[in-house]
């Protein structure tokens, strides 16, 4: 009985709260029609974080005579660079650190490079450079497409584009790399995957055994070449087949073009590499990782990450908010009544 209580308590707890956040959405109504998801942007000069990191890890290090003189030598230094950096003598070039790391089947990070590349090539000149770091095994022929297409906008520009991979660049990530007019791999990165693949489960003879009728109606002979319920024919079949082999045609021309040095029929059978084994196989350029190829450069070089983040709307924090304050509620009843149980 006492169980029921809690309940019940706790449910016109949660109606209480669930009529106060009502109210309040009601009262910013206005602002919530109007809040949508906005895009952040971020600029971080990584030459300057490293910086500020080494001479952190100096200070713990170095003893006080040391440190005094390094300082008054830093501060010599810091004038003259100032000096440079205000006449615009002290930056030769800069390097645009851009990433795509989460690449999903439907390379969703391609919504936010596109608008960061747009960025890039409203300020930088042939004597700049962009880094791209690409992390995917593929997915999409179109969503892949369209993000190697982005890519090849720098290269148009005449604006140097190397590509760094130290995890993963398969498939559809390798058509994306192989834009760039340098691929930089790590050790063990998977490079390669030239190859399409298409799975398609059938469930005609299952629905065949339980007596279901399935009806597929199409304009056109090849509309559908296979389906998941409907029967897969040999001409079906033969078109979807048709169809892949043209796909892998198109991959292997646009790699083709871009990586001339390729023997294509070596390397576009769907295997993928390690970078060392890719290397040989030209596949890439060159054995390092990303941070070593970005970091190691000259004092007079810039290097600027680039990013767009999406910030949750006001609606979406306070959905959050809201579901928080729930699992709190029920959390704390739960809490209680196994206390009382266990009495």
């Amino acid at each position: 009985m006492e169980i029921l209580q809690n309940l019940l308590l706790f449910f016109g707890q949660t109606l209480i709260v669930i009529l106060a956040i009502i109210a309040i959405l009601a009262a910013v109504g206005i602002l919530i029609a109007k809040a949508k998801d906005q895009k952040s942007f971020k600029i971080e000069l990584l030459h300057e974080t490293l910086n500020d990191h080494v001479e952190i890890l100096s200070h713990v290090l170095k003893g006080k005579t040391e440190l005094k003189a390094e300082k008054k030598k830093k501060k010599a230094e810091e004038k003259e660079k100032a000096k440079a950096i205000e006449e615009g003598t002290y930056y030769k070039s800069r390097i645009f650190v851009l990433d795509f790391l989460k690449g999903d089947i439907k390379a969703s990070a391609t919504e936010h490079l596109r608008e960061e590349i747009s960025t890039v090539l409203g300020v930088a000149t042939p004597n700049d450079e962009v880094v791209v770091r690409i992390e995917s095994p593929g997915g999409l022929v179109n969503s892949y497409g369209l993000a190697a297409a982005q890519l090849l906008r720098i290269r148009s520009a005449g604006i140097p584009l190397t590509i760094c991979v130290d995890q993963v660049a398969a498939s559809g990530g390798y058509l994306m790399a192989c834009t760039a007019n340098k691929i930089i791999a790590a050790p063990f990165a998977l490079i390669g995957s030239i190859g399409v693949v298409a799975q398609v489960p059938n469930f005609n003879r299952l629905l065949k055994k339980h007596d279901v009728d399935y009806k597929e109606y199409t304009a056109g002979d090849y509309k559908r070449t296979v389906s998941l319920f409907g029967e897969i024919t040999e001409k079906g079949e033969a078109k979807f087949k048709e169809q892949l082999e043209l796909t892998h045609d198109m991959f292997k021309t646009f790699v083709g073009k871009y990586r001339t040095q390729l023997d294509l029929s070596k390397v576009a059978t769907g295997e993928f590499w390690y970078g060392e084994k890719a290397l040989s196989l030209g596949l890439v350029d060159e054995i390092r990782t990303s941070d070593d190829y970005i970091f190691s450069r000259p004092k007079d070089q810039q290097i600027i990450r680039i990013s767009y983040e999406n910030k949750p709307s006001f609606s979406d924090k306070l959905s959050d908010a809201f579901a928080k304050i729930l699992s709190h509620a029920l959390n704390k009843l739960l809490v209680r009544n196994n206390s009382i149980e266990n009495v």
